[in-house]
Formats: C-alpha cells, structure tokens, sequence
C-alpha cells in the first residue's frame, strides 16, 4: 500500500507543546484542512456539510524519525509507569499513525485552495499531514458503556489568570489560550520548578505563563 497526504493541517498550534492530548479538550481551538493540489476538488466532499464531526487519520510528522517503541510511558501515568504501545495512543508507533474527532464548522470553496474544511476541537499542530478523512457516525461510534483502562477520568483543569495580558488577541484566539493552558501542558520534569517561565506558540504568538501553585498565570505575549 503507498499512502500520500491527501492534505494538510493550518491550526492555532505552532509547535507540539501546549497541543491537547486528546481531540475535544480544547473546543475552541481552530484548524483548517487544506487539500494538497490533486485532491482540490469539490465533489469529493459533495454532502459532507451534513456531518457535525469528522476523523481524521494524520501522520506523526515531527517524530517519524524517532522510530517506535514496545512500550511507552503514557503523560496520564504520570510519565512513570509503562505499557504497550498499543495500549496507548502515543505518537511513537511502528507507522506513526493517529487518529482525531473534529467538529466539522463550514464548508468553503476558495478560489486558490480549492474545497477548506473549516475545524474545531483540532489537537494537531500546525503543518500535520492527513492521510484521509471520514465521518463520525453517532449511532455506531458512540458507546456509552466502553471502559477506558488507565484513562478513565478527564485530565484536571486549572484556573487561569492574566487573561488581559493577551493583547491583540481575537476572542476566540483568547479562549483557545485558556483552554490549552488550563490543561497544564508542562512536562513533568517541569512542575517540579514552580518559579519556571514556559513559552507555547498558541495563534501565532509565543504566550508566556507559570504556575503558582494550582494557578496558570499568563505573564504576557512576544
């Protein structure tokens, strides 16, 4: 089988750090779906707009060369304990394959672009290669009594505050930088400085906060 992107991914994030983990835990965050130039045509997403979600099946871009591992240490165990690969949804994977939910926002057929597909809820950084997309059918993919192994509560959220330093920032923009941070994307080594400054390039600007304890504060925006 050869695969080749059928498309490419513009989101609000510009590198893998402060990325949700999970599709839908950041709703406000934006993408848009450009379609490489032999897929810009418009009968291939006739009816689509009738879908409220879609999956997208991307490509690990950034760590494709890093190889795969048996085992990985999933961030919701703390970074500490190890299980299968396949157990986890880890980007170190023998084909660096993911898959993602999206909200399906607007349908729009651009003069140079050809078909954009207009996303919400997006957990991919900016430039991700998609290999297909498809649509989320409720009535057979929505299990409402499926166990969910180490995984089974939603991450913890956390105040943040500093809002108005986020200058010149649409609303939206404002609520994408909110949602992301109050994730708490730091990497575990980095909770253990409680004084350290992070940078995350959140809508094109590299958004400076901390964590005072339980607290994100967002310091300001270069």
């Amino acid at each position: 089988m050869e695969m080749v992107p059928i498309a490419r991914l513009r989101t609000c994030f510009g590198e893998k750090f402060a990325v949700p983990r999970q599709p839908g835990l950041c709703p406000s965050a934006w993408g848009r779906l450009i379609f490489e130039p032999e897929f810009r045509s418009a009968d291939a997403v006739r009816g689509i707009e009738g879908f409220s979600h879609l999956w997208l099946i991307f490509g690990f871009h950034l760590t494709e060369d890093k190889g795969w591992s048996p085992t990985v240490r999933p961030p919701r165990l703390g970074g500490n304990e190890r299980v299968g690969v396949f157990a986890s949804r880890s980007t170190f994977r023998p084909n660096g394959l993911g898959l993602s939910l999206v909200r399906l926002e607007a349908v729009r057929l651009d003069v140079s672009e050809g078909p954009v597909l207009d996303l919400g809820g997006v957990d991919l950084v900016d430039g991700t290669p998609v290999f297909d997309v498809k649509p989320y059918l409720p009535y057979a993919e929505s299990v409402s009594d499926a166990a969910s192994g180490y995984a089974v509560e939603a991450p913890t959220r956390h105040p943040v505050e500093g809002v108005e330093n986020l200058e010149g920032f649409s609303e939206r923009d404002r609520q994408v930088v909110i949602e992301a941070l109050s994730l708490d994307p730091r990497p575990a080594a980095g909770r253990e400085e409680p004084d350290r400054e992070f940078g995350a390039m959140i809508c094109g600007r590299n958004v400076r906060f901390r964590f005072e304890a339980d607290v994100c504060r967002i310091l300001g925006v270069t």
